[in-house]
């Protein structure tokens, strides 16, 4: 006889449930990857900013070099017939101020000047081997003079009469010609404060050593062929040296013409 099954312990719902299908292997290594990836993927951070710049710290105030200072000879002259102001000694090269006591070693006798044009220097002979130095400003190019002569005088707060040669190259001199009378003595006259006029015999050269209300030119080649002295330093002269004091003008590592 068949032995008939009584379904004893059977799960009687089971039977009425639906079957489940089981997840395919492909699907379910793809869903376990997805998991594992997305730990390895950086979750972004909130944006920073950047830390501000470094203070700088303050700069030093630089201080302004102080201007030169003006040495006694060179200060303002008030009590002169035309009131002279202090040299602007920043406008010319110390090099140039006037040296007293220097070594000049020479065989000219004391007393005379000596030009020498291509340091521009002005030598006053006061003893032997010494000299007074001052510093000058020449003749430009093709006007420059040499030659021996001798310092036929001096003036005080001269008049300038320019030479009719140069009025001809100049024609708005033309009110300060000789025919006219010249200029009036003053501070913006061209030849300053002092005159010495230069003869060669007795032909006045139309040459001459005059002081200058242009500091800058001391040192340079700018005049028509006078010899220019600050005008602190042209009184200075004017009264250490004797009319008939012989002047030898050097050019460019020579001396001078004719003897006087």
């Amino acid at each position: 006889m068949p032995v008939i099954s009584t379904g004893v312990g059977a799960d009687p719902a089971a039977a009425e449930r639906p079957a489940v299908s089981p997840m395919p292997r492909r699907a379910f290594l793809s869903g376990l990857c997805a998991v594992a990836l997305s730990g390895c993927v950086a979750t972004p951070k909130p944006a920073v900013a950047p830390p501000p710049p470094a203070r700088r710290p303050p700069a030093e105030p630089t201080t302004p070099a102080a201007p030169r200072a003006v040495p006694l000879m060179y200060q303002a002259l008030p009590n002169e017939r035309f009131s002279v102001p202090a040299v602007d000694v920043s406008k010319v090269d110390p090099v140039f101020w006037r040296q007293e006591d220097v070594d000049y070693p020479t065989s000219e006798r004391v007393g005379t000047l000596v030009v020498d044009t291509a340091a521009k220097y002005l030598y006053h002979v006061t003893a032997p081997g010494r000299a007074t130095r001052y510093g000058i400003g020449v003749g430009r190019q093709g006007f420059a003079w040499s030659g021996r002569a001798h310092m036929a005088y001096k003036r005080e707060w001269p008049r300038w009469t320019p030479p009719d040669s140069m009025v001809e190259r100049q024609p708005e001199l033309r009110p300060y010609s000789i025919a006219n009378g010249g200029m009036d003595p003053g501070p913006t006259n061209p030849l300053g404060a002092r005159a010495h006029y230069i003869h060669q015999g007795n032909v006045d050269t139309l040459y001459r050593l005059h002081g200058t209300h242009q500091p800058w030119s001391i040192g340079k080649a700018v005049s028509s062929g006078c010899i220019r002295l600050l005008n602190q330093d042209v009184i200075h002269l004017y009264d250490n040296v004797r009319n008939g004091s012989p002047i030898i003008v050097m050019e460019h590592g020579g001396a001078g013409l004719a003897n006087a």
